[in-house]
């Protein structure tokens, strides 16, 4: 009888263990998603942060920040990423850039 409680106490264990696995898988999933999301757009080069910065400014409405700081995000900012910011149509594709 004993042998049967001892394996009643593990399974509870061994689903934990596969939920976990499934959240992680899940997880991982969802992040090669989200990063392959926001990579088959053309590179912009840093000539053209002026029109980077309109175009973040129309995306984001009143919640962007002044020009001085725009400017200076674009200037850091890879190719890459200011293509990224170019290719953003919403909010969140645009917090995805950075």
């Amino acid at each position: 009888m004993k042998k049967n409680t001892y394996a009643v106490r593990q399974a509870p264990y061994e689903k934990k263990t596969h939920s976990a696995h499934f959240f992680t898988c899940l997880l991982f999933a969802s992040g090669i998603l989200l990063t392959s999301a926001c990579t088959d757009h053309p590179a912009v080069s840093v000539d053209q942060c002026n029109q980077v910065v309109a175009h973040a400014k129309q995306v984001l409405g009143s919640m962007a920040p002044d020009n001085a700081t725009l400017v200076s995000q674009c200037q850091a900012a890879t190719d890459s990423e200011r293509g990224c910011v170019m290719a953003a149509t919403k909010k969140g594709q645009l917090a995805q850039c950075m």
